[in-house]
């Protein structure tokens, strides 16, 4: 049995490597690092939305490509191994997974075309502060067609056009979609470790919003959601964490250390192998996650946080590593180690810290044992 990507998968990976090599170098990175005033690279988020990258996964009925789950996992990677500085995550593999999993046939036509051809851009709004998501202590809520309450931190919610947002809905919790440039909606910019990806505090005042599935389902299906996201990302990571090892590993060799490549030395080797060992489990389990989102299968909430957890602890590893492979100049601004370092550490969060995903894992093995 062959778990690899297609050859097809492979030549759009092949592609978008080109692409993002020529487009997405560091230097574009640092343009959005170094200037407050970007929250995103304008002109390469043009140009992925001309490429239609974001409607991958959408079906032509709605203006997409109509490929599928498998070929957004490999666009992905190579995201993620180029530090994209753009929403794409946040539009595609939240927003866009959100409608398309939830949504009417009349909220698919209006917001998923619109999403394709970059029009919209979207988030999904759940955290109310620090700890895990709890739909039974939400704050905000939502009643009447209105929405109350204060999201913080929202990943893009600076620059989203539209929300998905968790709320209040009575005795339980919904989701709701909430145009984010109309009446009754307040953002402020925030700072982080990782200013590439832009996050936001966003108030609404009884901002207008209507339902995203039904009322009262809003728990089950943002679990639902960030299944599908978690798998998306653990790609994202492991893209990050191989570009990690290749600079460690060039690095290595072209660095001399008394009249020798540093690389030679038992140190080195071990570091660049234990990186090597790690973004193998974390692509392994990967793929695995890329299998269950892909067919459907009942093991994605197992496969999901397999794959969360594995590709967080490979890119951490691998950016840390990277870093002390570079020696003290490592650790300088001028050396680009940082800025995957400043992304494993987002992306270790962005859906919920490691910390969660163990706990939802032995809940989905303990469901799965009892059957």
């Amino acid at each position: 049995m062959n778990f690899d990507f297609s050859e097809d998968q492979k030549f759009l990976r092949e592609e978008a490597r080109k692409f993002l090599a020529a487009k997405c170098t560091t230097a574009h990175v640092r343009e959005v690092l170094d200037d407050e005033a970007k929250s995103h690279h304008e002109g390469l988020w043009t140009e992925i939305v001309e490429m239609g990258w974001l409607g991958t996964a959408i079906s032509e009925e709605h203006g997409g490509l109509g490929l599928g789950m498998l070929e957004l996992c490999v666009i992905a990677e190579e995201l993620g191994r180029a530090l994209a500085p753009v929403p794409f995550a946040s539009t595609a593999y939240f927003f866009a997974e959100a409608v398309k999993l939830a949504g009417s046939d009349e909220q698919k036509a209006a917001l998923l075309p619109k999403v394709a051809d970059g029009s919209v851009i979207g988030c999904i709004a759940a955290s109310e502060g620090s700890g895990a998501v709890d739909a039974a202590k939400l704050s905000t809520s939502f009643a009447d067609g209105k929405l109350s309450g204060t999201k913080v931190p929202v990943t893009d919610g600076d620059i989203a056009t539209h929300a998905v947002v968790l709320a209040k809905d009575g005795s339980s919790a919904s989701l709701v979609i909430v145009d984010l440039t109309g009446d009754g909606v307040t953002r402020s910019a925030l700072s982080t470790i990782e200013p590439t990806r832009s996050h936001a505090e966003i108030t609404f005042d009884g901002a207008p919003a209507e339902l995203l599935g039904g009322s009262g389902e809003g728990e089950s299906l943002y679990n639902e959601i960030m299944n599908r996201a978690a798998v998306l990302l653990a790609f994202e990571q492991i893209g990050g964490a191989s570009r990690c090892l290749e600079m460690a590993n060039e690095y290595a060799k072209e660095r001399h250390a008394f009249g020798r490549p540093i690389g030679g030395n038992q140190a080195i080797k071990h570091k660049l192998a234990d990186m090597y060992v790690k973004n193998e489990v974390g692509r392994s389990n990967a793929y695995y996650g890329a299998w269950a989102l892909s067919t459907g299968a009942a093991e994605l909430p197992e496969a999901a946080a397999a794959a969360r957890l594995a590709a967080s602890d490979a890119y951490w590893f691998a950016s840390k590593e990277n870093i002390q492979t570079h020696g003290g100049m490592g650790f300088t601004w001028e050396v680009d180690c940082h800025l995957f370092y400043r992304r494993a550490k987002l992306l270790a969060v962005q859906a919920g810290a490691p910390a969660q995903w163990k706990e939802k894992l032995v809940r989905a093995l303990e469901i799965k044992n009892a059957a």
